[in-house]
């Protein structure tokens, strides 16, 4: 397993922009897909998007946040990043990272380690 430690969350104004960070540690960093899920309060925790293990591949994204969100990861900095654009208050939620070997997948009990979550907090 590796260790995640997510930053960069906050308040924003809607139609405002995040970028959150995730670090990871530990071995193989290369060899995992990445994925961030939120949770609201009150709601299950839903998937918003993935990236695979290599750099330069395509990443899948939830309907809810197509255009305006873009995950990405710098494989020599272990990080995976979540770019958030033309925020609004539905995306408030805890917004956690997550890792699994190999492949990409939209279900989160398909991932084995998460980071604690970061909050983020979008006002109208």
């Amino acid at each position: 397993q590796v260790q995640l430690v997510e930053s960069g969350g906050g308040l924003v104004q809607a139609g405002g922009s995040l970028r959150l960070s995730c670090a990871v540690s530990g071995r193989a960093f290369s060899i995992y897909a990445m994925a961030w899920f939120r949770q609201a309060p009150g709601k299950e925790r839903e998937f918003v998007a993935a990236k695979a293990p290599i750099s330069w591949s395509s990443a899948a994204c939830a309907d809810s946040v197509k255009g305006r969100f873009t995950i990405s990861r710098d494989n020599a900095k272990n990080t995976v990043y979540l770019q958030m654009n033309s925020l609004n208050p539905e995306d408030t939620a805890v917004y956690y990272c997550a890792a699994r070997r190999y492949g990409t997948s939209r279900n989160d009990q398909e991932y084995d380690s998460w980071g604690q979550g970061t909050q983020v907090t979008v006002s109208s």
